[in-house]
């Protein structure tokens, strides 16, 4: 009772800043800091199962910051004071950071220093490394995050529903089984998993080129196959689809339908009534068990349409799994003493079957929640699922959270709609009518993460605290919402598939006479599944799905150019100026469009004329050169990116539209976070050209948020290079791209508002 009283006593006399400094930096701000508190606390095992080496083991003792001692009272306190704190954060950081700009440049910012940006220009892989300090966890299906209302959770383990959901202790129930569906020689799962691949073919694979060939589908478009085998038999888009002749599991073939209803139109017919024509051709590139990249995935139009086609696909396989495994078992109790045989080699290494990357707690709520519904046959045939309560406490939102009366684009909505938490990962056991929620990852067989949780898990080279063994037989890999992970930490799905279906340092129990040869090979990557799903095409997504998938049976990637370009909505009038710059190769352009930059193009800003100048540069690392640039040669600007604290955002703000800094400069992943309106703007400076292609047009409408009616003086200026092909198609249209891109010379367009 005493710890518990001082930790309540410390945490009433901090201030709201303090306090929230605090939970975003794990530590007091330096002024406050009176001196460095250090205590010395005995760590104990909480399991009273573990045997007392295992506790002495663990037992330690550590010196731990005043905030780890704060934060380990945290679990203690009464449930209304935690949420009283939260109220008290939330109601300050629900403030109108997007104050209106009057033309007396009136901000609600505290003064200060300029300079107090800088503080907060931390680099991504510092911040992902802190997080990984305070976040790392075991594989054991934990989210290990912590949530501000409940304080640290503890690591989960679920010793009652171990039995129930392990694969070798179970057998096929009849009612539900679907064993004879699945030896038919036309099913894929049967198809694809039951092929024997020979060492010439693999060696084939991983040294010679793909060849490919284009096919136009009448939703998809154009489409590119390719393999580095035999080629296959072309495959072609079903103009009907039977649910009964998809080879989906017993309940799938009934639940589907029902869940699927929200996305069909009164004008399907009714022999296709369970697909739209969008999820009818995807599923059937699914099925045959090819990769997919398909970069138009659009959060707004048809993104739940592609959830559920996707979360079909790793449900069926599941099943279909999983109803092998437990066939296969009732057969190996039934045989005879003494015989022994090699035909029921029907599992890999490890449990995990399919890996699920998404960005954000949201995406795993709505994951969760197909996969129940695809589940229940019906009303009165609810499945079990076990910690339902927990997981939506922690993966729901609460929509008062939400701060009021902040205007943002329907695509920002819609993005970042729900749980915006990107540090999670949850594992997902599946058997016959019950699912278990927070499953150990070894006792999974669906893993839901975002790159960072995953990352947190695997951990680095010397790491003591890593484990990425359950990763080596995953059969089906889903990254989802791709782009979204260049704006989060690229390095994080890199890292990934440099980790994924390789041979397990440890053999975590596996039964080795049923291990099916391909994983014994080592060839489980030759048949693992990718399907990749983004909003845009950008050579880092181009290059994972080039050089990190294998799969024997090929590719297929959807490859429609676009035919006018995001220059088509900008509603001002306004001279474009495309300027292009040489380089030898992609590594040189770097250094290229900088020393560009400062030769041929700041010089024509330096003027106090061009003043209102917003340089947009969309990496971090530019961003950071220039301004160290800029401070450098003493020029007057500000600089706003996606560290820079509010009041520092609101200062800079106001300086650049009073005209006390002649430049801004602005990141891209600050106005992906935020898509602030940025007021003032005269004269705009693409440093590159933008990841999103409708950033192109939203940042050039932002001049009309200056109605002084000068509208002559506006000018655009973009820097390009022949290695922004993809980008620059994207905003000018393919035909203008070509043109571009065969002359050398500047280019000049002129929007009038009106295209």
């Amino acid at each position: 009772m005493g710890k518990r009283r001082a930790g309540q006593e410390l945490l009433r006399s901090l201030s709201k800043k303090q306090k929230k400094h605090l939970r975003e930096f794990g530590e007091e701000h330096p002024f406050y800091d009176k001196g460095n508190i250090t205590v010395q606390v005995e760590v104990r095992s909480e399991d009273s199962d573990k045997s007392s080496a295992e506790s002495d083991s663990e037992t330690e003792v550590e010196q731990v910051s005043g905030y780890h001692k704060l934060l380990a009272t945290l679990r203690t306190l009464p449930e209304s004071e935690s949420e009283e704190e939260e109220d008290e954060s939330e109601s300050e950081e629900a403030e109108e950071s997007e104050a209106e700009v009057d033309s007396k440049g009136s901000l609600e910012a505290g003064e200060g220093e300029e300079g107090e940006e800088d503080k907060n220009d931390v680099p991504e892989e510092e911040e992902d490394t802190a997080e990984q300090m305070r976040s790392q966890g075991q594989a054991d299906g934990t989210d290990t995050s912590c949530d501000p209302r409940h304080g640290v959770i503890e690591e989960f383990t679920d010793v009652k529903h171990e039995s129930e959901f392990s694969l070798e202790t179970n057998f096929m129930e009849e009612e539900s089984g679907d064993c004879n569906a699945d030896k038919r020689e036309s099913n894929p799962f049967k198809q694809h998993m039951d092929k024997e691949l020979e060492e010439k073919e693999i060696e084939k694979i991983s040294t010679q080129p793909k060849t490919s060939s284009q096919s136009q589908w009448p939703r998809l478009g154009q489409l590119i196959f390719s393999s580095t085998l035999e080629k296959h038999k072309t495959l072609k888009a079903d103009k009907e689809v039977d649910v009964k002749q998809l080879h989906l599991h017993k309940p799938l073939e009934s639940t589907w339908p029902k869940v699927n209803k929200p996305f069909l139109s009164a004008g399907d017919k009714p022999v296709d009534s369970s697909f739209t024509l969008l999820q009818r051709e995807l599923f059937c590139i699914m099925n045959s068990y090819r990769d997919l990249f398909y970069p138009e995935r659009n959060a707004l139009t048809n993104g739940e349409e592609i959830r559920h086609t996707y979360c079909l696909h790793a449900l069926n396989h599941v099943l279909k799994a999983n109803a092998q495994v437990l066939s296969n078992n009732a057969k190996r109790r039934d045989r005879k003493p003494g015989t022994d045989t090699d035909d029921h080699r029907d599992q890999g290494l490890t449990r995990p079957k399919v890996l699920m990357i998404v960005p954000f707690r949201e995406c795993a709520l709505r994951i969760v929640h197909i996969l129940i519904s695809l589940l229940e046959v019906n009303d009165k045939k609810k499945i079990d699922v076990s910690n339902k309560k927990r997981f939506k406490g922690e993966f729901g939102s609460d929509p008062e959270e939400k701060p009021p009366n902040l205007k943002r684009p329907e695509d920002y909505e819609a993005v970042f709609a729900g749980n915006i938490d990107d540090h999670f990962r949850i594992g997902v056991a599946i058997l016959q009518k019950s699912m278990r929620l927070y499953a150990p990852f070894y006792s999974s067989d669906i893993i839901i993460a975002s790159p960072l949780g995953i990352r947190t898990v695997i951990g680095a080279e010397g790491e003591k605290k890593r484990d990425f063994d359950f990763l080596s037989s995953i059969e089906i890999l889903i990254i989802d919402q791709a782009d979204i992970y260049l704006m989060q930490n690229w390095e994080h799905v890199l890292h990934l598939m440099k980790h994924i279906n390789l041979l397990p340092l440890d053999s975590h129990g596996v039964d080795f006479s049923r291990v099916r040869m391909l994983n014994l090979n080592n060839w489980c990557k030759y048949y693992r599944q990718t399907l990749l799903f983004s909003a845009l095409q950008d050579p880092q997504i181009n290059s994972v799905f080039n050089k990190h998938c294998f799969n024997y049976t090929g590719q297929v990637a959807i490859r429609n150019v676009p035919l006018t370009g995001s220059i088509s909505h900008i509603v001002v009038q306004l001279p474009h100026v495309f300027r292009r710059l040489e380089a030898d190769s992609v590594t040189s352009v770097i250094d290229a469009r900088f020393q560009f930059f400062i030769d041929k193009v700041l010089p024509e800003y330096r003027d106090a004329i061009m003043s209102h100048t917003l340089i947009y540069v969309p990496s971090y690392f530019d961003y950071v050169r220039l301004r160290n640039y800029f401070k450098k040669e003493d020029l007057n600007f500000t600089h706003i990116c996606e560290y820079t604290k509010k009041a520092a955002v609101c200062r800079a703000r106001r300086f650049f539209l009073k005209g006390e800094k002649q430049f801004l400069l602005f990141t891209e992943r600050f106005h992906f976070y935020k898509r602030y309106t940025i007021k003032g703007i005269r004269n705009l400076i693409f440093y590159e050209l933008p990841t999103y292609s409708h950033f192109y047009s939203e940042i050039c409408n932002m001049l009309k948020a200056t109605d002084n009616g000068v509208d002559a003086t506006w000018t655009c200026t973009v820097l390009y290079s022949k290695y922004d092909a993809q980008k620059l198609a994207a905003v000018v249209g393919i035909d203008r791209t070509a043109q571009m891109l065969q002359s050398k010379k500047n280019v000049h367009l002129f929007v009038t508002g009106e295209n």
